[in-house]
């Protein structure tokens, strides 16, 4: 048996960030994973995630988004290693209240979010974005947030990062093992793995992304778990998407959910290269990522590019350098859950990622420490489970 103040199941985006903090805080803690971690297999990987302030989700979180940033800041100054690009961020929304998210107007609530926090941007009229940024074609009456500290981060490296930080700080991962129960005991919190493992915790924090809603039952039934793809396209000039030249962005087109897509420039040196496209799929649901389907069928990839691409970005070739497969965990209201299980305070409950989830994992790690070890009274609103999204009736 091995013995912990804390136990981390999932060791993901947010888990990773989590068993980081709780090493920063002298706790004793043991992360769990059922594959080695970054991982091809969940949620946090495909080389970049737009990261960006101005939250246009809500204001909630954009205390994560900024502590985040710091949080990638502090280290890379100790690995040496580049994890946080702020090339710029770009909202183009062309329809009134668009969906992205789950929420709707994504372009001004930007706006109103960057405002209230005092986060640099401007708003810029269709044809002030096309002389800014030349290769996207608007139509000339879009709503243009670009805030100029945003970006993208690497997930895989950011994993990697925190990971590595915790195991220095003295915490403990065991990986290629796959948890079969995390049970509220006398004292404490016990967690059992498939191959006969017992971890005894005094808490234990659940972040198992797209295996969360099974391991936890009810309380997550409303969750759905979404298969999303992502395509890399061959630009004609690499220069014109560089990142000196081409900001990360969302672009809305149309009011139905569906009608988004966003991308990133072509990062030099990556393996996987090109222009990073993908779009917001809501109706390819999956019982279990295990059952998800992995390859990306070339026509996925033509009718990504003739639903969105096609007239509104110049340059480039239709046909997928690279093409992968990854999952959403959505919440009916496009929210996170951060909270207490509702049968023990020991256990704490975070996943619900909705699709937006990365760029305030670092931060959220730390405001999943103190939830956890019992610093903060309660959870935020937008993140309780006490909520109408997941309270029927």
């Amino acid at each position: 048996m091995i013995k912990a103040d804390v136990v981390v199941v999932g060791l993901g985006a947010f888990g990773a960030a989590t068993l980081y903090q709780l090493a920063r805080a002298g706790v004793s803690a043991v992360g769990i994973d059922r594959f080695a971690p970054p991982h091809d297999q969940g949620s946090s990987h495909g080389d970049t995630r737009i990261t960006r302030a101005g939250v246009g989700e809500g204001e909630a979180y954009v205390p994560f988004a900024l502590r985040s940033h710091e949080i990638w800041r502090e280290l890379e100054g100790e690995t040496g290693e580049q994890l946080y690009l702020d090339c710029g961020f770009l909202v183009i929304d062309g329809a009134e209240n668009a969906q992205f998210h789950g929420k709707s107007g994504i372009g001004k609530c930007s706006v109103r979010a960057a405002r209230n926090a005092g986060i640099p941007h401007s708003v810029l009229t269709p044809a002030e974005a096309m002389r800014a940024f030349p290769r996207f074609r608007l139509r000339g009456h879009e709503l243009v947030y670009f805030e100029p500290g945003g970006g993208l981060v690497f997930p895989e490296r950011c994993i990697a990062a925190q990971l590595s930080a915790a195991r220095r700080l003295g915490a403990r991962a065991i990986l290629n093992e796959t948890v079969a129960s995390v049970t509220p005991v006398a004292g404490g919190v016990e967690v059992t793995t498939a191959s006969g493992l017992t971890i005894a915790a005094e808490r234990a924090v659940i972040a198992a992304g797209g295996w969360a809603p099974a391991m936890v039952g009810a309380p997550l039934a409303p969750m759905r778990l979404l298969r999303q793809t992502l395509h890399w396209f061959e630009p004609e000039d690499w220069r014109l998407y560089a990142p000196e030249n081409c900001p990360t962005f969302i672009w809305t087109h149309g009011a139905e959910p569906e009608a988004s897509f966003y991308g990133f420039p072509a990062i030099a040196g990556m393996e996987r290269r090109g222009v990073k496209i993908a779009t917001e799929q809501y109706t390819r649901a999956i019982e279990r990522p295990e059952a998800m389907e992995r390859d990306v069928a070339p026509p996925e990839t033509a009718e990504l590019f003739a639903e969105h691409i096609a007239g509104r970005m110049a340059g480039l070739k239709p046909n997928a350098l690279h093409a992968a497969a990854c999952v959403y965990t959505m919440a009916p209201d496009g929210d996170f859950v951060i909270d207490h299980h509702p049968d023990s305070e020991r256990i704490t409950v975070v996943s619900a990622c909705s699709g937006h989830g990365f760029k305030h994992s670092a931060g959220a790690g730390e405001f999943i420490t103190r939830l956890t070890l019992g610093e903060i009274a309660g959870a935020i609103g937008e993140f309780r489970l006490a909520r109408p999204a997941f309270v029927s009736g």
